[in-house]
């Protein structure tokens, strides 16, 4: 069966079988689909980037204001989201925050 004709067909048109494959082939995309969501870490406020590199608040405070992980963060106004990965990904690139361990407590 070719899920691109199914997905023209009416369903009042399909059988029991074709609408099962249909249902099938899009909930194993959705399954893909959460799963990769669900392995991206996000984080909130400066309490957030300090929470990823285990250091204070007034420490996070210096590693967003030098610039470091801008690529990992979007501030609409005062609300600020951090992509947890992409932010040790980018300390670790740049060099200037030194990361011990995945998750552990990090020296900037």
């Amino acid at each position: 069966m070719n899920i691109d004709e199914l997905k023209q067909k009416p369903v009042a048109m399909m059988t029991g079988e074709e609408l099962s494959f249909l249902i099938d082939s899009r909930m194993a995309t959705w399954a893909t689909e959460i799963a990769s969501l669900s392995q991206r870490r996000i984080y909130y406020g400066i309490e957030g980037i300090a929470q990823i590199f285990g250091c204070s608040v007034p420490t996070a405070n210096r590693i967003k204001k030098s610039g470091v992980i801008d690529d990992a963060i979007t501030q609409i106004d005062r609300q600020i989201v951090i992509d947890g990965n992409l932010a040790l990904e980018l300390a670790k690139k740049a060099g200037t925050i030194k990361v011990k361990g995945d998750n552990k407590a990090h020296e900037v």
